[in-house]
């Protein structure tokens, strides 16, 4: 009871360190149990939609035990009886989920059926049928006809229905009795079976119908009492097949259950084949098991490698608090040691206010972290929450385990100082502080040299793509997200930071040497106060690096994953939606004004339309009129006999959609390319009118030298215009205003090249050189042929009306394209919604823990150099001296500190995030890859960084303005 009251005594004391530890500690459970719940969560919608995938054939969670009698074997019928108990009773229970589905079915060999009365049934008719016995076969069919069978078998007759089917394939019908011969020689006279009915499934998907109609169309289905009593026991008829399947409902699935569910599957052959030989498991839920766990494994490596630079960055945290506690009651302690206090008592205390906080973390930490994971579940980007069906979280055994590993952790962090300083005595404490000067060990000892070694290794490795070509991490739309290119940079944050800190002191050393002849006596101060204690704002400054420096990392990172791919699937389609009409194709006798006008279409207009400058004429002339619909004044031009024509649909109908912002035409087509009667390979021919297509098509600023519209407008002066990629050009020395010939359906049009560009939407020139063109001028030269229709559709748009209005006007689409939908699967992967959501937690994470951190720090840093500051004010400082001596030195600590951290964030972040790029395609990246500093982000570390340093200065005005010499200059220590 005295301890327990010295305890309390102690915590309330300090109760604002205990606070901020306690704080620490549940931030640790939080993050820690927020991963396996979201791990877990995930999986239940990737089992969700395996089982969606699946549905199709039998049901995911399926497991189908098979005996199947072989040669003479005979099964032995208490050993049937045991392996049925097994499976009906027993096995349900082990694999502890429930299921839609149970079926057990017996039946003995097929034979071929004789009528017994030839007169009412046809003879000559080949009917092979089995005899079978299934449970549960009155609650899954409704009878058609006649009655059901009895469960007795009287006079020798075998009452069974058959389904409806096999009446007509089989010409059976109610009433009709067959002899059954028994095969194999045993001396047994033919069963007599009696059709009593007919019977249809219910559901024919029902997961009971396992064996598929087909498998057990020609069966006779009788009772399964009877099928035990007569068959088996008083026929001695031999069982030739036994099935017992289980349709498994997996949707409640956590990780934890399916090692042990995968090592019970595994086991059962063995149990089975003790029970009845020649029993097996022929189906069962093991592959879709190792799935689930390699993904689940593969998702919480990701996400626990992603967090593991946070979750160290709250036990450091946890740490410093510790030790300022420590710090402040280290004299206590050594008061306590030499009065006769033992070890073991004082690290009792600390282990015991250890445990109490642990606990109360251990009970909010989940509740957090249930949080936490409903907040990952629901981003769909960085610091993007979105309101949608989240992930169904819950609190599993596992998750509990992981927070109290973070517990335990935490304590022994900040358990073992205590122990260390439990041992001090008085005077070993005194020495102590007389040695208060010499470096920690990490100097001592170079860790952060070797750590920067290390950092420097892993960056050749990936600059190698040695580690890179192992996917162990999530690869999406061409970009991957390696847990090692988030340890790694975090791992350069600390070397960085420890090597800055250790050249700090020379820093100070250096600016007071040069400025102890003319600088002011309180920044003299200032400095001569760091350079002698340096050591003591380590926690402070390692801390804020660490903080900021990982938020700054971890904002690009996800800033970049998101634009990158993005831009790479925006890119690849080119617009919003696109779509294929069905082209009618013609035969070639048709009069020629039913094909006329085909090369004509909407003429686009002057290239002014589009803002670049240049005037003229659209390739293609005016507006719609003559021929079919759409059609222009095109020149209908003959083509060569046995060439196919097409009718074009009519193109303003697209314009005219509901729902559609703009529409344009867009051809492709591949081609050959010569150049002075010299083949330069094979290009992609893009056909566009340049109007209609600059406000559809999507692009990015840094793709082109000026603004694309720049290029389009050329389209629109020359109606001969081709437009080349640059590196096309520069292979084959092509300048502008050379003149270069394209196939088009086996015709050459003539271009003049009047622009280079680098990249253009949905093409890909390190794989095909792309050519834009004129469409109108195409179709004027060549025969036409079916283009694309581009789509930029208004805000909220959907493409099911468009489908609907244009199947009304008898408009059929071949296929179509919507970007958004792609945009929409790509944001709802798992691991995905993980990453992002664990680095947007991990942002504010760094930002709450370096606020909390940095005025727990400063106001224990005041509130412990209260005679220091009596001591200079009765030496003549001024208030306002002293109080600008104090912002000088967190200007020096804090802001340098806050200074490198982002800094060193921004440096990582320039040097690693390249490496996100696979290895494939790291050459050929399009759009090429770019490093994103959101200015929101920055913006946000600004405004904290901003309240830190007020709240700091705020802390000494008020520290300053309390301060009475009279009572700060006393004799005693400093608490």
């Amino acid at each position: 009871m005295p301890m327990l009251r010295f305890l309390y005594r102690k915590m309330w004391n300090t109760r604002w360190l205990t606070l901020s530890s306690l704080i620490g500690l549940i931030m640790a459970v939080a993050f820690t149990t927020s991963i396996p719940m979201y791990s877990d969560g995930s999986l239940k919608r990737v089992v969700s939609k395996s089982l969606e995938e699946k549905s199709g054939g039998l049901p995911a969670g399926s497991v189908l035990i098979r005996y199947q009698a072989t040669g003479s074997d005979r099964a032995d019928l208490e050993s049937l009886k045991d392996a049925d108990q097994y499976i009906t009773n027993d096995l349900p229970k082990d694999i502890a989920f429930p299921y839609d589905a149970y079926v057990r079915s017996y039946s003995i060999r097929a034979s071929q059926l004789t009528p017994e009365d030839p007169t009412k049934v046809d003879p000559s008719k080949k009917r092979q049928m089995t005899l079978l016995a299934q449970n549960e076969l009155k609650e899954r069919t409704e009878l058609k006809q006649g009655e059901w069978f009895s469960d007795k078998v009287q006079s020798g007759v075998v009452e069974a229905v058959i389904l409806e089917e096999a009446m007509y394939r089989n010409d059976i019908h109610v009433g009709d009795v067959f002899n059954y011969p028994i095969s194999g020689g045993l001396g047994i006279a033919p069963l007599k079976i009696k059709v009593v009915g007919t019977v249809v499934p219910k559901d024919d998907q029902d997961p009971y119908w396992f064996q598929g109609m087909e498998g057990i169309i020609n069966s006779f289905f009788m009772s399964e009492t009877g099928f035990q009593d007569y068959i088996l026991k008083q026929k001695n008829i031999p069982l030739n097949l036994g099935n017992w399947y289980y349709a498994f409902d997996l949707k409640e699935i956590q990780t934890s259950q399916l090692s042990p569910l995968e090592s019970k599957l595994e086991r059962l052959d063995i149990i089975l084949y003790q029970k009845l030989k020649n029993t097996r498991v022929d189906l069962s839920f093991i592959p879709i098991l190792q799935e689930f766990k390699t993904q689940s494994l593969q998702l919480q490596i990701l996400l626990f490698t992603l967090a593991a630079p946070m979750i160290a960055m709250v036990f450091y945290y946890i740490v410093m608090n510790a030790r300022q506690s420590l710090e402040r009651q280290r004299s206590v302690i050594a008061v306590l040691r030499s009065r006769g206090g033992s070890t073991k008592q004082i690290i009792f205390i600390y282990i015991l206010e250890g445990l109490l906080l642990g606990a109360i973390a251990l009970v909010v930490g989940p509740m957090l972290g249930w949080f936490m994971a409903k907040s990952i579940g629901s981003s769909s980007g960085f610091l993007t929450f979105v309101d949608r069906k989240s992930v169904p979280v819950g609190v599993s055994a596992e998750a509990l385990i992981y927070g109290g590993v973070a517990v335990l952790i935490a304590l022994m962090a900040s358990v073992i100082p205590a122990v260390v300083y439990a041992k001090s005595s008085i005077v070993s404490y005194k020495q102590k502080l007389a040695r208060a000067d010499r470096a920690p060990f990490w100097q001592k000892w170079f860790l952060d040299v070797l750590l920067l070694g290390v950092v420097a290794y892993g960056y050749y490795l990936f600059d190698q793509r040695q580690v890179l070509s192992v996917q162990t991490g999530l690869t999406t739309d061409q970009l991957q997200v390696h847990p090692l290119l988030f340890f790694v940079p975090a791992l350069s944050i600390i070397a960085l930071g420890l090597f800055f800190l250790r050249l700090f002191p020379w820093l100070l050393r250096l600016w007071n040497w040069i400025g102890k002849r003319f600088l002011p006596v309180p920044v003299y101060l200032t400095l001569t106060q760091l350079s002698r204690s340096a050591m003591a704002y380590y926690p402070l400054m390692l801390l804020l690096i660490l903080t900021l420096g990982l938020g700054v990392y971890n904002s690009s990172a996800a800033r970049t994953i998101d634009l990158n791919s993005t831009d790479r699937i925006l890119y690849s389609y080119g617009t919003d939606v696109i779509m294929q009409p069905v082209w009618t194709a013609v035969s070639d006798d048709l009069p020629q004004d039913q094909t006329g006008g085909q090369g004509g279409g909407n003429g686009s207009g002057a290239g002014g339309n589009t803002g670049g400058g240049g005037s003229g004429s659209g390739a293609g002339g005016g507006a719609q009129g003559g021929g079919l619909p759409g059609g222009g004044q095109g020149s209908g031009m003959e083509e060569p006999p046995g060439k196919q024509r097409y009718i074009e649909p009519p193109f303003i109908i697209f314009q005219q959609l509901e729902g559609v912002e703009q529409a344009a035409r867009v051809l492709k087509t591949k081609g050959n390319v010569v150049m002075s009667g010299k083949s330069l390979g094979q290009g992609m021919l893009m056909g566009v009118d340049n109007a209609d297509f600059s406000k559809v098509f999507w692009y990015r600023k840094d793709l082109f030298k000026i603004h694309p519209n720049y290029y389009l407008n050329l389209l629109g002066t020359y109606e001969q215009a081709v437009i080349i990629p640059t590196s096309f050009a520069e292979k084959n020395h092509i300048k502008e205003g050379d003149i270069i010939s394209i196939s088009v359906q086996q015709q050459l049009v003539e271009f003049v090249v009047v622009a280079t560009v680098p990249y253009w939407p949905s093409q890909y020139p390190d794989q095909m050189p792309f050519f834009i063109a004129n469409l109108d001028y195409i179709y004027d030269q060549a025969p036409v042929t079916p283009y694309e229709v581009w789509l930029k559709m208004k805000e909220g748009a959907k493409v099911a009306p468009l489908l609907e209005a244009l199947n009304q006007k008898q408009i059929d689409i071949a296929s179509v394209k919507d970007v958004r939908n792609e945009l929409i699967i790509q944001k709802k992967h798992p691991a995905r919604g993980g990453v992002f959501g664990i680095l947007s937690l991990g942002f504010l994470v760094s930002v709450f823990v370096s606020l909390i951190g940095y005025i727990l720090y400063w106001f224990f840093n005041l509130s412990s150099r209260v005679v220091q500051f009596g001591v200079l004010r009765a030496m003549g400082l001024s208030r306002r001296q002293l109080t600008g001596m104090l912002l000088l030195e967190q200007g020096f600590t804090a802001g340098l500190s806050i200074a490198l951290g982002i800094g060193i964030g921004k440096l990582t972040s320039y040097v690693f995030l390249p490496f996100l790029q696979t290895a494939e395609n790291v050459k050929t990246q399009v759009p090429p890859f770019r490093v994103v500093f959101n200015a929101r982000d920055t913006d946000q570390l600004y405004i904290v960084v901003a309240f830190m340093m007020l709240t700091g200065a705020t802390l000494l005005f008020l520290h300053i303005r309390r301060l009475r010499v009279h009572q700060a200059v006393k004799l005693g220590e400093e608490k």
